[in-house]
């Protein structure tokens, strides 16, 4: 890791667009954890200057190239779609910088080994922006399942995402730029699979699709001539035994309210958006507990990025922690082309 840092960091943004305000988002929670944001690069002249409103004196770019070369910013955030993940951050790494991306870290295994590369050969941080490995409902459901032996032994991780509907007409709905369906929502659902399966290897990913069903409806939609799929689907084979399931869907009209469920052999642990429930066996009893779910704990992930570069601290959201997601899914989607199971490499 590089020796010579500002004290403190001094950080930036390439992407400041309207979706979720992300950009004001991730300076936001990089300022809490001790960093100064400098710069901030966007293509659209009116974001830069609501950037402008929320930071006063912060220097701004619409391009790329120019913010490299002109700033000294250390560590960058990249906001931008998702096909743009890889190329933006080796354009950052190769300049000296610090790069974290937004979710997901990029569409395809090679993309990653390329980031991985490209961070190793200058000594630099490349990670992602898995917040959601800090969830409220994810944190309660390790300390049931893994420190209080809640459910037995977990063999089964069933997670869905969706409802019926005609997909909105927006950059996330081009399969070319999104990477397909599976990606969004979808890298976070299998984070939380793995944080649940510590210690365990995927070994095997089939994959299914269904493709065609909105593009038919819709005449006019800007996507119809690149549409993500209707639904993706993903199982995971464990080297345990266990499996994962992944669906996300604009399809399916009976999607449950409980997108995430832990089946141990004790009993099990669902979640749903608001609440929790946790179903477990004393002797021939069944026992249910319900409640609300603790507060999220996302603002960690900058502050230990922060603290692996200045101070040497563990880094958790690793540059292969965030392969290992996208290997996952990237194997789905070519198993769902090919009609076969394929064997893992990151698993």
């Amino acid at each position: 890791m590089p020796k010579h840092h500002s004290s403190p960091l001094k950080c930036g943004v390439i992407g400041y667009g309207g979706a979720f305000d992300m950009g004001k988002k991730h300076l936001r929670e990089m300022q809490l954890a001790g960093m100064v944001p400098t710069a901030v690069c966007e293509i659209d002249p009116g974001r830069l200057d609501i950037a402008k409103i929320d930071y006063p004196g912060i220097q701004i770019y619409t391009s790329v190239d120019d913010m490299l070369a002109k700033r000294d910013t250390e560590i960058l955030a990249i906001i931008t779609p998702h096909n743009t993940h890889a190329p933006l951050a080796i354009k950052c790494l190769n300049a000296g910088k610090h790069v974290v991306c937004e979710k997901p870290f990029a569409i395809t295994t090679e993309e990653c080994d390329a980031m991985i590369a490209a961070a190793r050969a200058h000594d630099l941080v490349v990670s992602t922006y898995h917040n959601r490995h800090w969830d409220g409902w994810i944190l309660r459901a390790l300390d049931v399942i893994h420190n209080k032996n809640g459910i037995g032994e977990v063999y089964k991780i069933k997670l869905n995402m969706g409802s019926r509907g005609m997909p909105r007409e927006w950059w996330r709905s081009f399969r070319t730029i999104s990477g397909g369906i599976l990606y969004d929502w979808g890298v976070h659902l299998l984070e939380y699979a793995l944080q649940l399966l510590p210690n365990q290897k995927v070994k095997e990913v089939s994959g299914y699709s269904k493709n065609g069903f909105w593009v038919s409806q819709a005449d006019t939609a800007p996507w119809k001539g690149d549409p993500n799929e209707d639904e993706g689907r993903l199982i995971a084979r464990m080297d345990s035994g266990a499996w994962i399931e992944l669906m996300i869907t604009t399809l399916d009209s009976v999607t449950s309210p409980r997108f995430i469920e832990v089946i141990g052999t004790a009993g099990a642990y669902e979640i749903e958006w608001n609440m929790w429930r946790h179903t477990r066996w004393n002797g021939d009893v069944k026992v249910i507990e319900e409640g609300r779910h603790p507060p999220d704990e996302g603002k960690q992930l900058y502050q230990n990025i922060n603290d692996h570069i200045m101070h040497g601290a563990e880094l958790v959201i690793t540059p292969e922690w965030a392969r290992r997601m996208i290997h996952i899914i990237d194997l789905a989607n070519r198993s769902a082309t090919e009609g076969r199971a394929l064997p893992v490499k990151y698993g």
